[in-house]
């Protein structure tokens, strides 16, 4: 290979050299700065650019999209003179790069000491409970002073988060029983109306059964006395209508006089006045019933059905009627010791005489 070839060679790849050093491609959001011999030239943008080799630096590319930042905690003072740990999240984006790169040194370091100065200036005018409260006025006033300050150097500051606010150990303890406390109270509170309320429905449901037992019973008595009214006034009209003369009575008297004497706690049985003149007036009913009188006309039933009695059953009772006069004589003799003076006595009957 001849001189003349070797330096053509040479001379190509020298070509090729700056031809490939004269090509930048900037990939998407990202933004480079050419500088021409130490100054600022222009900006380069997404896609193929060519710079002049040798001449024109490209500084190292600049991210366009919004970034996030935490900051470590940081002690701050509240008004009423308790130190918290506050950390702090920032997200911003580059909206210039050339004050970016040429108006700040270190944009980072510089938020980070101007989010500690202003929250330190907004925490100082509020108590622990207000800081506790206000994240959000605490944030955007943050947001407001930071967006304010980095506007020159060519950053926006989109959001201020503060991310968590430590209090002291022993203020934490002491929020925790406070806490408890309000709990407890409310809790109280919730269980006392829980029973409040479960002792009035009680109350007005036993009020609700006792109007409606009320009623009940009201209505059973008033069906109970409208029975017996009518069940009075069936027997009255039944009496009525068969007309019972004084000898029927007198039978039915001494029908009841057992029944008087019944009972375990009956010592004395005292005979009473009417007993005399109920057998006076069945004795007189028996005489008229004698062998040589004529056969009674058949009397008017008192009653229907199976309980009717007419004066047929009187004059067949007559005999029992005799045997019950019998009766009460030998019990008045046999008690006249307990009795008051003539209340055994069975005076005789001033139409026949008899006894």
């Amino acid at each position: 290979m001849t001189a003349g070839a070797i330096a053509l060679i040479v001379v190509a790849l020298f070509v090729l050299i700056v031809a490939m050093a004269g090509v930048r491609i900037v990939p998407q959001a990202r933004a480079g700065v050419v500088e021409r011999l130490g100054r600022y030239t222009r900006t380069l943008d997404a896609g193929l650019t060519l710079i002049v080799p040798f001449i024109d630096r490209v500084k190292p590319l600049i991210d366009l999209r919004e970034q996030v930042v935490a900051f470590p905690p940081q002690p701050v003072i509240t008004e009423d003179n308790l130190v918290v740990g506050i950390d702090t999240v920032i997200y911003f984006t580059v909206t210039d790069p050339k004050a970016a790169t040429y108006e700040i040194a270190n944009p980072l370091q510089a938020i980070e000491q101007l989010t500690v100065t202003t929250l330190r200036n907004v925490i100082g005018g509020l108590t622990l409970e207000e800081t506790l409260t206000s994240r959000d006025n605490i944030n955007s006033q943050l947001r407001v002073v930071l967006d304010e300050a980095t506007g020159k150097w060519g950053i926006r500051v989109n959001r201020v988060e503060l991310k968590s606010v430590e209090p002291p150990r022993t203020v934490q303890e002491a929020m925790e029983k406070q806490m408890r406390a309000e709990r407890d109270r409310r809790a109280a509170i919730l269980t006392a109306e829980g029973t409040k309320q479960s002792q009035i429905l009680t109350a007005e449901g036993e009020k609700q059964a006792a109007v409606l037992k009320a009623e009940g019973a009201r209505t059973a008595a008033i069906l109970r006395a409208e029975g017996e009214s009518k069940a009075i006034e069936t027997v009255f009209q039944a009496i009525h209508d068969g007309r019972p003369d004084q000898e029927l009575l007198s039978y039915q008297y001494l029908q009841m006089l057992p029944q008087l004497a019944q009972g375990s706690a009956n010592k004395v049985w005292v005979i009473p006045s009417e007993f005399s003149q109920a057998l006076g007036n069945l004795g007189g009913a028996l005489s008229d019933l004698g062998p040589n009188s004529a056969p009674p006309p058949p009397r008017k039933q008192v009653g229907s059905g199976p309980d009717a009695i007419d004066q047929k059953a009187a004059a067949d009772a007559a005999a029992a009627a005799e045997a019950a006069q019998a009766a009460a004589q030998e019990a008045a003799g046999a008690s006249a010791s307990g009795m008051p003076p003539g209340a055994g006595a069975i005076p005789p009957d001033p139409d026949t005489g008899r006894t």
